[in-house]
């Protein structure tokens, strides 16, 4: 394998990572420092790269706004155009659920088949996964039936969440990773708004849930066109390259290939030498050696598993789903006239989770992450013991309870809801990404179930007002963990995080 002459050769670079846990000695990290060089990119070339994969998240958050209005459209003796209608709490609850325990099962999935089929032919999948679950659950002529393709649909949810953050951002351009990756979560919150969107147009015609349903085919079909399109991770392809698996100079040049059609014309004369010295950061920083199952619990393979697995955890059972859960019921009381109509409240959150993302894609890079966690989730505690003090003390001001409503989804937004994704997409060393982030993942779906099916009965036994200040709590404690766990990763390329952070 030709390398630049500049270069150190990957042989040499490789002896000189520790022997122990891949950890970098202080003399050696000047090498990443001194030898990357500037990248030149086209941000209309890096459009598509970033359009497809997060096509996966919008088909995620448009199944959480749908399924909001289709439960009802199930339930209606005259609408639903069905004879198993009358569906108990269980029944409806395993419509709503069906697709997190898909979910769960998805992560699993991918943890084996990520680095062995690689980001690309996994987000081809999901797309695949998403078609027949939709089509499954939109043609449904039992109930049972519908459940399957709920968990069907799940499934690609899982394996869609796990890959487009990688492919993101293993291909998108170091100055501008931080947006594009956030960027995902404003497309799942996009999602959420056309689902329910849709829902209110359909849920009053006769089998509205298909159409619900249905509506995600073409979007599906759209990713896995646009997924087979492009380019596998040139990163991906030099893992393979270092670790010897298949052939060196075809995966090489498949690399370069890669990389040429990910940042447009502006890259062409630059693309080998990108390269060159991605292989010789990956091998310096021990990606040369293969990661067992055992180790992803030692070095700093286990730190990049506490910061993101720590992030996506909080990002959970911060209260998240029972602060949405009780967002009608706050602004009915605050006198909306809007709260009557589920649909048309959930609307209204979901425009300022919209435009509260935005903001956060917009500043990312230019703030950095940590800034906007810590200031971000700084507002939520406010917000929390503001709600739980209103359900213990201020009942009969309900401005207090709109105001900290308003003031948590905001700063949510601002936080933990990209920046989390964000994180654990660039965290882990790419060696442990496949299988690490699908733990992530896994930690998330299964944290969110924890929290969605412990809510009623915690509610029951401590009552709303002491459940919020726990959360609360819980988000003080989230802010330690940030403060001194979390490291600053703005303007860094993925080799230099592992290099730096970890």
């Amino acid at each position: 394998m030709a390398l630049d002459p500049e270069q150190q050769p990957i042989s040499s670079v490789s002896r000189e990572v520790g022997k122990s846990d891949g950890e970098i000695s202080a003399e050696r990290e000047p090498f990443i420092k001194e030898n990357h060089t500037p990248e030149n990119y086209s941000v209309v070339a890096a459009i598509l790269p970033f359009f497809f994969p997060a096509l996966g998240g919008l088909l995620y958050g448009y199944e959480i706004g749908a399924t909001s209005c289709a439960t009802i459209s199930l339930q209606s003796p005259s609408l639903s155009g069905i004879s198993w209608y009358n569906l108990s709490s269980v029944d409806v609850g395993l419509v709503t659920s069906g697709s997190l325990y898909g979910a769960l099962f998805g992560s699993i999935v991918a943890f084996t088949i990520a680095d062995v089929i690689g980001r690309r032919k996994e987000l081809i999948l999901a797309a695949l996964l998403y078609l027949v679950g939709a089509l499954v659950t939109a043609l449904a002529p039992t109930y049972s039936v519908l459940i399957i393709g709920r968990v069907t649909y799940g499934v690609s949810v899982g394996l869609a969440m796990h890959a487009a953050p990688m492919y993101i951002a293993e291909t998108a351009p170091s100055p501008i990773r931080g947006q594009l990756v956030s960027l995902k979560e404003f497309f799942i919150v996009l999602g959420m708004v056309g689902g329910y969107g849709i829902g209110s147009l359909t849920v009053n015609i006769h089998s509205g849930w298909r159409y619900m349903y249905a509506t995600s085919v073409p979007l599906a079909v759209i990713m896995g066109i646009g997924m087979w399109w492009l380019p596998a991770s040139p990163r991906w392809l030099l893992l393979r390259v270092i670790q010897g698996k298949g052939n060196v100079e075809n995966q090489r040049e498949s690399a370069i290939k890669s990389l040429c059609r990910l940042r447009g014309p502006a890259f062409v004369d630059s693309a080998a030498e990108q390269v060159n010295e991605i292989l010789a950061e990956l091998t310096f920083v021990g990606e040369d050696k293969e990661v067992t199952f055992g180790e992803l619990f030692h070095g700093k393979c286990l730190k990049a598993l506490i910061i993101g697995g720590g992030l996506v955890l909080f990002q959970q059972i911060t209260g998240q789903p029972s602060v949405l859960y009780y967002a009608p019921s706050i602004l009915q009381t605050a006198g909306f006239s809007a709260a009557g109509d589920a649909t048309r409240v959930s609307i209204l959150l979901g425009l300022l989770k919209l435009i509260m993302t935005g903001v956060a894609v917009v500043v990312i890079d230019r703030l950095g992450r940590r800034p906007l966690l810590l200031g971000g989730v700084s507002g939520m505690v406010v917000s929390l013991f503001l709600l739980g003090s209103y359900y213990l003390f201020f009942s009969a001001s309900p401005v207090v309870a709109v105001v900290a409503l308003l003031l948590y989804v905001g700063c949510y937004q601002l936080s933990f809801g990209p920046i989390g994704w964000l994180m654990i997409s660039e965290i882990f060393p790419l060696k442990l990404r496949g299988r690490g982030l699908s733990l992530a993942v896994l930690v998330n779906f299964g944290a969110n179930a924890l929290v969605t099916f412990a809510f009623s009965p915690l509610k029951e036994l401590l009552g709303a007002g002491i459940l919020f200040c726990g959360f609360g709590v819980i988000c003080v404690l989230s802010l330690v963990f940030i403060f001194f766990i979390v490291p600053e990763t703005k303007g860094l390329t993925l080799e230099e995080i592992e290099a730096k952070c970890l």
